[in-house]
């Protein structure tokens, strides 16, 4: 076996500190495709996954997964996913969201900030990854639900309401207290988000995946650019957009999805049947445990982009994404960052650094 990467090293802490459980349990059953515990399917390969999201019958809004947690605690004002015509429906609403258009409505903002935040390095000074992607996340979000919201609120608002959610769905007993703290957390972003251009529910949808997803991926992203010495491919414009989609290959912002069957089928060899608990292990799916980001060959497109689902179920945010990695690492590369601190946040709903601190590597 090759010997593990620096990149793949710091990558991997992240999982190990703030979701060990998850972590081990997606582990163990990774040399399997399909492995079912009881009523719970966990899906890890290729083929598999892309049949979960493109030929099974879905229900994310059920117990056990996030968009069941936020109907629970909001009462249904909150919705972060549906299934059939309101899946449909919600699809045609976002996709003005994030086209073409939005992102070249939004890019300046984000351009602005980077410009700003990466500034420090030129003087040695270290930058704080984390707090510049959720900068990032938040500027972004207000662009594209038309806010008068102070972007930095909004980004603060989307994470504690996701590990909110989260905290509702791990095993334990809940306090009143904490089930106030979670519906207060919810009630936060649903104030922040009034006045939004689409509607309250798809507002939260929008905010809770693109900033949760931008602030987990970004910093990860560039520890791995960091640790690897892959600063010189990130300066060369042909190579950027190959390195940036091994990135989000291997960082998988969402590196899991937690769905349950609405009706029988098949998956992978293995029977489903409603009701059924569905693990969708996307790191694995898109070989993100065991091939490291190489821009100079990568991943075929088709195994790269499972990160963000399949068919009617993949991400709309893809393309935002992309673009807002692209730049964070280009406004890098002159730099050449170097980590010299980091700290695994053990309370955000995905596996994510609470602090990132890089500094140019002086010549």
């Amino acid at each position: 076996m090759a010997p593990m990467s620096p990149g793949r090293r710091r990558d991997r802490h992240v999982y190990l500190r703030s979701h060990p459980l998850l972590f081990a349990l997606v582990s163990a059953s990774r040399r399997m495709p399909v492995r079912r515990l009881g009523r719970t399917v966990l899906v890890n390969g290729t083929d598999a996954y892309r049949q979960a999201l493109t030929e099974v019958a879905l229900d994310r809004s059920a117990a056990g997964t996030t968009g069941g947690s936020a109907r629970r605690l909001t009462g249904g004002d909150l919705l972060f996913d549906q299934e059939d015509a309101a899946h449909r429906r919600a699809r045609r609403d976002i996709s003005h969201v994030f086209d073409s258009a939005g992102v070249a409505r939004t890019r300046p903002l984000w351009a602005d900030v980077l410009q700003r935040r990466v500034a420090p390095l030129a003087a040695g000074e270290p930058v704080d990854l984390v707090d510049i992607a959720a900068e990032l996340a938040g500027v972004a979000t207000v662009s594209l639900l038309g806010l008068n919201a102070d972007p930095r609120e909004v980004a603060a608002a989307a994470r504690a309401a996701a590990a909110a959610a989260v905290r509702e769905e791990l095993p334990g007993w809940r306090t009143p207290g904490q089930r106030r703290a979670a519906r207060a957390a919810v009630d936060r972003l649903t104030g922040v988000l009034r006045g939004a251009t689409v509607s309250p529910a798809l507002a939260g949808m929008i905010a809770v995946a693109a900033v949760n997803t931008t602030v987990a991926s970004i910093p990860r992203a560039v520890a791995w650019c960091a640790d690897d010495r892959l600063w010189s491919h990130a300066a060369d414009h042909e190579v950027l957009p190959k390195l940036v989609a091994e990135l989000l290959r291997v960082t998988a912002p969402s590196p899991v999805l937690p769905r349950a069957v609405a009706a029988p089928g098949e998956i992978g060899g293995c029977p489903v049947r409603a009701g059924d608990r569905l693990i969708l292990v996307a790191r694995h799916a898109a070989y993100a445990h065991k091939m490291g980001p190489d821009p100079v060959a990568p991943v075929a497109p088709r195994i790269s982009q499972l990160v963000f689902g399949a068919g009617t179920h993949s991400c709309p945010g893809a393309g935002f994404a992309r673009a807002q990695l692209t730049d964070t690492l280009a406004a890098l590369a002159p730099y050449r960052p170097v980590v010299v601190a980091a700290r695994v946040d053990r309370r955000a709903a995905l596996p994510s650094w609470a602090t990132l601190r890089v500094r140019a590597v002086t010549r």
